[in-house]
């Protein structure tokens, strides 16, 4: 059983935000001093493993745990394992996760033992006191340790940055040189107007075609067909022979071929990330035993998918194009 949009799309890959909370607070991302929503909105992990357990009987192939920070989740794993159910069954083709790497250390080998292939971890600097003041909380050993131990374990690791004009824009690319050498694809991203934060981000928006042609007097990118399942669009690098992502909302969106929808740690199904149409899946999950009512929600719910955002970052909308921050929604 497949679930079909408007646009005969495929809906067949689940995001799930599993907490709001983050140990870090990038500047992009967070406002310092966030107020993180209360455990009693929050889905337990057993409401969690019900909901995507409906969607993976509704066609959905691959599963992505997301947050906020999904591993500073309290017993996270306990999810994961269970989720993994799914993946011995043949139903799920894949689970992963996007981390910022910080706890990776800890949980590189219980994800491998999960069934856990591949992870993305977000990284926009190698430069260590770079990389504290952008994350404010973060500390860049603790993450290269976690990605030692993702490679350790068998895990296929990509790397995420989003690309920030005159912050990590010269880094670039020696970033692509250093992953490339162990193994690991590259992921540019450009920044989204997603929640107030306290910077302008008119003045970190680059668009990554820019970026392109800049990497281009170095390097030869040519175009692949590689597809990971999400929006990335892939070139491969002669000079490295690695893979380099672009995912560009702003300059370039992707949305007539999205398969994607993403679920909030409260349970709302958010059919499209760029816009506020979302619907409920709290109440009708708690409402009864059974998943006919959570079911028949999210049937409702694909109806009414969009065919495509409306992210705007110029100097005339200084207003973020939706008001929630991206650790809601789920990265």
């Amino acid at each position: 059983m497949n679930m079909i949009d408007p646009f005969g799309r495929t809906i067949s890959y689940l995001r799930v935000s599993v907490t709001d909370r983050c140990d870090f607070r990038c500047v992009y991302c967070m406002a310092e001093d966030m107020a993180f929503l209360p455990k009693k909105d929050l889905l337990t992990l057993e409401e969690l493993d019900r909901l995507c357990t409906v969607f993976i009987e509704k066609g959905v192939r691959k599963l992505r745990l997301t947050g906020g920070e999904p591993l500073v989740r309290k017993n996270i794993m306990h999810l994961v394992r269970e989720l993994s159910r799914h993946l011995k069954s043949g139903a799920l083709e894949e689970l992963t996760l996007t981390t910022n790497g910080s706890q990776l250390a800890r949980f590189a080998g219980e994800l491998a033992d999960c069934g856990v292939r591949r992870i993305n971890v977000s990284l926009d600097t190698l430069d260590a006191d770079k990389f504290h003041s952008i994350t404010r909380w973060g500390h860049l050993d603790k993450v290269m340790a976690g990605i030692d131990a993702a490679q350790a374990a068998g895990l296929e690791v990509k790397l995420n940055a989003v690309a920030l004009k005159g912050f990590n824009d010269v880094e670039i690319p020696q970033m692509l040189r250093w992953a490339h050498g162990r193994g690991m694809d590259l992921t540019l991203i450009e920044t989204m107007p997603m929640g107030e934060i306290e910077a302008d981000r008119t003045d970190q928006y680059l668009p990554l075609s820019l970026v392109r042609a800049e990497l281009e007097r170095s390097f030869t990118l040519n175009d692949i067909a590689y597809k990971t399942g999400g929006p990335a669009r892939y070139v491969e690098v002669a000079e490295t022979g690695g893979r380099l992502g672009f995912i560009t909302p702003m300059t370039h969106n992707f949305c007539e071929s999205c398969n994607r929808v993403r679920l909030t740690c409260t349970g709302t199904l958010y059919m499209c990330l760029g816009q506020e149409d979302a619907a409920d899946l709290r109440a009708p999950l708690r409402a009864s035993e059974g998943n006919e009512l959570v079911s028949n929600a999210i049937d409702e719910a694909i109806g009414r998918k969009p065919k495509g955002h409306d992210f705007i970052i110029d100097r005339r909308s200084s207003r973020p194009a939706v008001a929630r921050h991206m650790s809601v929604t789920g990265g």
